[in-house]
């Protein structure tokens, strides 16, 4: 009888593949990096081939190190960077073009342009998304428009789009050889294309940036039923047909992971980027403040339940920065030890606004800052303000949060590779006011698509269930005053009107 979940978690830096047992717990998983392709300033692609590739491999290895087979699996759950846009043939399998990463600034001036006559207000109101580079429907329409052939190959039908959930299940049900083109709400909601009350493609949004409708995904729910999205091919990593159940968004995965499954419920997950996500109910709530209104996740006939995301664009990839540009670190971990050498920044505020700003400011014309520097200063000072950035970034976004909703958190769950820098939860804590809480499996992403996938197959019976799993790993308690905690907050402030007007995108 098989017993357990498998969870393919494709991000941003690398594709892990996680196996779950019925408490939740992990019990495999296998992890690889693929290349970071930076062709010039403001582009980020990937090779949506290599990612195929590390997915398959993640599996395979994850598979054979825990002894296990495709049959001891009762489904498999998707979770995935989001907006990252891959245009391929669906008759030779082949992309049309690299994949273009959410951080991607390129389709600048298309995003200025929609907000500039109108259409921005539009998009707005039915997709919940203001005009930015992020989204998708940007950069299907630059692959359209500036790669060879490919609108005359969308017209005929032979050029399809997907999120890169959408190109991992249509190669593992078969490829060109009857790969099943889906995705799911989460997923769709960050393409600026969905309409949020209907869930499903809004011919005006489409014709804003010339997208022919057929080159798009059919969306169903996040936990689908039955045969859900298609089952594994008899041959290949997971030989055995195995039903593939689950499909959510990396940020609404670790939402269904730290069980945030009642309105007013919230966490923030730590990666690349850092992602707040507040469940708001059955109702799309709309942001007057700078947030995304985004469907959190559909669990099978049930509504879609929706909720306000604050989207910050270089958390945990600035860390990588000062590792790879710099060359001040030599690993991730070391970041902690080196910012612990002092006491704090030494005045020393960095804004790491490399792909521009994204929530709540987004301003596409912003670009990076380091300031109040002086000669007192090192190295561990700049390690330091790396890890405050990423803390007063989610403050940002936690404002926001409590303009549009009227609920201030009392904590905050939090998730996701940066949780291990147990100064950087301290500093959060500190820069908040309020209690941090890191559960157990902090890969909560991955447990998510884990969870949409069993609850679909009756794996598990409910979300009560899942509740009953979460367990409290670490609490960090605020030691700052709320005079230290307003100063640095002030000055923080100071240190984003910096970044702005720098780039021009008109």
């Amino acid at each position: 009888m098989a017993e357990f979940v498998g969870a393919v978690d494709q991000g941003t830096t690398s594709t892990r593949f996680m196996i779950f047992d019925h408490d939740g717990n992990e019990v495999g998983r296998h992890q690889l990096e693929h290349e970071q392709i930076l062709p010039q300033a403001g582009w980020v692609e990937h090779n949506p081939v290599e990612i195929w590739e590390r997915t398959s491999a993640v599996i395979q290895t994850a598979l054979n190190t825990t002894g296990l087979t495709a049959a001891d699996l009762v489904s498999l759950g998707i979770t995935n960077q989001r907006e990252t846009t891959v245009v391929w043939n669906r008759r030779t399998g082949r992309p049309l073009y690299n994949a273009i990463v959410w951080q991607d600034t390129r389709t600048d001036r298309i995003a200025t342009a929609l907000e500039r006559d109108g259409r921005g207000a539009v998009i707005r109101a039915k997709a919940g998304l203001p005009p930015a580079t992020y989204f998708s429907a940007g950069k299907i329409q630059w692959i359209l428009e500036n790669v060879d052939g490919a609108r005359e190959a969308a017209e005929r039908g032979e050029a399809i789009f997907g999120t890169t959930d959408t190109w991992l299940l249509w190669n593992l049900t078969g490829g060109p050889r009857g790969g099943v083109h889906v995705t799911d709400p989460t997923n769709a909601s960050r393409t600026m294309l969905m309409n949020l009350e209907t869930l499903d493609w809004d011919d005006e949004l489409l014709s804003f940036f010339g997208i022919p409708r057929q080159m798009l995904p059919e969306i169903r729910p996040s936990s689908c039923p039955g045969d859900g999205y298609g089952r594994t091919l008899p041959i290949g990593p997971l030989a055995g047909e195995v039903p593939i159940n689950g499909d959510l968004g990396d940020q609404q995965a670790a939402t269904v992971g730290q069980v945030c499954f009642a309105p007013g419920e919230a966490k923030n997950t730590y990666g690349t980027g850092n992602f707040m996500l507040l469940n708001t109910g059955t109702e799309p709530v709309r942001s007057s403040s700078g947030l995304l209104t985004t469907v959190c996740y559909q669990f099978g006939d049930e509504p879609a339940v929706y909720a306000l995301e604050g989207s910050i664009a270089v958390t945990g990839s600035a860390v990588q920065w000062l590792r790879d540009q710099l060359g001040i670190i030599s690993g991730a971990a070391q970041s902690e030890d080196l910012a612990r050498q002092v006491e704090d920044n030494g005045g020393v505020y960095f804004v790491p606004a490399f792909s521009g700003l994204f929530a709540p400011y987004w301003r596409s014309d912003a670009r990076g800052v380091i300031v109040g520097l002086s000669r007192y200063n090192t190295n561990a000072h700049l390690a330091r303000a790396t890890l405050e950035a990423i803390c007063y970034q989610s403050r940002d976004v936690a404002e926001a949060m409590v303009a549009d909703s009227g609920v201030a958190l009392d904590v905050l769950k939090v998730d996701g590779g940066v949780t291990a820098n147990e100064l950087c939860m301290q500093i959060q804590a500190d820069v908040l006011g309020v209690p941090v809480v890191r559960p157990v499996v902090a890969e909560t992403t991955a447990l998510g698509a884990a969870y949409a996938a069993g609850l679909a197959t009756g794996f598990w019976s409910s979300t009560d269930e899942l509740r009953a799993n979460w367990k409290e790993s670490k609490r960090w308690e605020p030691r700052w005053s709320d005079a230290q905690r307003t100063e640095g907050y002030e000055r923080w402030k100071k240190a984003v009107a910096r970044t702005l007007d720098w780039v021009d995108v008109g």
